[in-house]
């Protein structure tokens, strides 16, 4: 047999994708196919946070009793520790920290103040958090709190609450509301 002498045959190159090209198909890819699992992101979940407490019997005796003036507690269990809330007429509170509590305004309103040294301490527990706004969703007269619960953290407009907190003190003022204490008639 005979061959030619000189170069031997060359391999032919695989031809590589272009950055350009890559994209097209990408997008060609999402409007036919759509995403992949990988890029699909989660959705957020939307929690209604306090929708647990506000139907059930004992929170509603704890406000009641609140709001009256008299004392009732209970006992919630979050991930294997046991909570206990309880009022005594003017405090709420949470494992015998005190994070809401009532200071008088007039013979017929009571302001309701926020502790927030309390909250931040707590906020990676869930009971708290759902009971914080289950309290503010309680009470009709206040359309809707000043500050949200985000990524494990209380937020107080763009700043935590934690640093608002070292800001402006603990004592958070809510609003105020009508109680139902029994108040003493003037003589006539």
């Amino acid at each position: 047999m005979t061959a030619l002498p000189g170069k031997p045959p060359k391999k032919e190159k695989v031809k590589r994708q272009t950055p350009e090209e890559r994209l097209e198909a990408l997008r060609y890819n999402h409007m036919m196919y759509g995403p992949t699992a990988k890029e699909v992101r989660p959705a957020t979940k939307k929690v209604n946070y306090g929708a647990s407490y506000l139907s059930h019997p004992k929170f509603q005796a704890l406000m009641t009793a609140f709001k009256k003036g008299t004392s009732s507690q209970f006992d919630v269990s979050d991930k294997g520790k046991l909570c206990t809330i309880a009022t005594d007429g003017t405090n709420l509170t949470f494992n015998g920290k005190t994070l809401y509590y009532s200071r008088q305004l007039n013979r017929h309103e009571d302001n309701l103040l926020l502790d927030r040294t309390v909250a931040v301490q707590f906020q990676a527990t869930d009971a708290l958090v759902h009971l914080v706004f289950a309290v503010l969703r309680s009470f009709p007269e206040f359309a809707t709190p000043p500050f949200y619960f985000l990524n494990h953290q209380f937020y107080q407009g763009a700043e935590t609450m934690e640093s608002a907190a070292a800001d402006q003190g603990p004592n958070l003022l809510i609003g105020s509301f009508k109680h139902q204490k029994v108040t003493e008639k003037p003589r006539k």
